[in-house]
């Protein structure tokens, strides 16, 4: 059976970029320490007042929360006043302690 001499080259041509490619060695640095990585910045969080904050801008600031659970936070201080601390938020309907947690660093009640 006679091979085409298209395919024999191809293969040539394949194991030679892969023989060069593995013998390629690592570029040098001269000497130079290698970069160390900066650890992140921490963002700066937004602080939503639960005392003033309409239900629009406790669905757009928190986590976990949606149009239902930023209305019912909003009646909740209506129906009971102002928050005394931010862990009153526990007594919202739909309101747990993952989604407290979650967001206690950007939540105040002023």
């Amino acid at each position: 059976m006679r091979k085409n001499p298209f395919f024999t080259l191809l293969l040539a041509l394949l194991a030679s970029v892969s023989v060069a490619a593995s013998a390629a060695e690592a570029p040098k640095t001269g000497g130079a320490k290698p970069a160390t990585v900066q650890p992140a910045q921490p963002v700066a969080t937004v602080k939503v007042d639960l005392n003033a904050a309409d239900a629009a801008t406790l669905e757009r600031d928190l986590l976990g929360i949606g149009p239902a659970k930023a209305q019912a936070i909003v009646d909740y201080r209506q129906a009971h006043g102002p928050f005394a601390s931010v862990d009153e938020l526990l007594e919202v309907k739909g309101i747990g302690a993952a989604i407290l947690d979650k967001n206690r660093d950007r939540l105040s009640a002023n």
